[in-house]
């Protein structure tokens, strides 16, 4: 990995990425420790692992290792080989966010909130789902198995964070023969809550269409043209009650970007009418802007 070459800007706005970032890493940290810990659970991905290696060494050799360190060291061994295949900038992002959340989970010192595994596992998911979440939407990741769900999204232009439901079985097998299928079982509840709970903030990889009825074509265009990297395609229509003739656009774009586009549509036709449709799948030349 080298680090010479690094053509990065900071502006304002990552300064309250990196604040956002903070605090994702002490809401993670405060549901590893209140809910994980308590409920000896399995997260997914690499803090999974990490629980699991500081379960069986405390059980086998009567060391007591903090997650913390397991979970860091694995983290930025992934770095080593990921470097150059993401945006630098977002890689730099994610090493602070799982270095913060490993310290923050070794220093700082939570009650129990409930003893229900049921409760645990269902509203562990939620905080869990919510920092990772909250780190994705200020460009940074958990690291670890989410720099692989992100590599392949940006492959398959479509969102692959269920998938990581399939890569953590592995885990649950091994701790559900350690230590109980019950732990086992919950933590697959504790898993399927925080993913779907990422799935819901993370927006970046879910496209949309965008079907827009106006009778300002060009300044539209213009107004997107100068927001995002996106074709439009301009067709001429007819409206079939006054027989009047109209432009409709279409226009593709990640669901990160629609709230820009919508705005830049509005200013340019506060009259225009818009229509969206969820796209399951794109072939062919559409631009996703690169991680920074």
């Amino acid at each position: 990995m080298s680090i010479h070459k690094l053509n990065m800007t900071f502006t304002k706005k990552d300064i309250q990425y990196i604040l956002t970032i903070a605090l994702s890493a002490l809401v993670y940290a405060f549901g590893i420790e209140s809910f994980v810990s308590s409920g000896n659970l399995f997260p997914g991905g690499f803090a999974g692992i990490s629980r699991l290696v500081v379960m069986l060494v405390e059980r086998h050799l009567g060391l007591a290792i903090p997650f913390g360190v397991i979970y860091w060291v694995m983290n930025f061994t992934v770095v080593l080989f990921i470097w150059n295949r993401i945006g630098h900038k977002f890689v730099l992002y994610s090493i602070l966010w799982f270095s913060l959340s490993s310290l923050f989970s070794i220093v700082i010192n939570v009650p129990i909130v409930t003893q229900d595994m049921l409760l645990i596992a269902v509203f562990g998911g939620l905080i869990n789902g919510f920092a990772i979440g909250l780190a994705l939407r200020s460009n940074a990741s958990s690291g670890g198995t989410d720099f692989i769900a992100i590599d392949l999204s940006v492959r398959l232009k479509r969102p692959t964070w269920n998938y990581l439901l399939g890569l953590n079985a592995f885990v649950l097998v091994l701790a559900g023969l350690a230590f109980g299928w019950d732990k086992a079982l919950y933590s697959i509840i504790f898993q399927y809550v925080s993913t779907q709970v990422v799935n819901t903030m993370h927006q970046r990889y879910k496209i949309t269409r965008v079907q827009v009825i106006t009778d300002h074509a060009d300044k539209i265009c213009e107004a997107v043209f100068s927001t995002v990297r996106h074709g439009i395609t301009k067709i001429d229509v007819e409206g079939a009650f006054k027989h009047q003739p109209h432009t409709m656009l279409l226009i593709t774009v990640n669901n990160y970007q629609l709230p820009e586009v919508i705005s830049c549509i509005r200013k340019a036709d506060e009259h225009a009418f818009m229509t969206f449709n969820a796209v399951e799948k794109i072939i062919g030349n559409y631009y996703q802007k690169p991680l920074e």
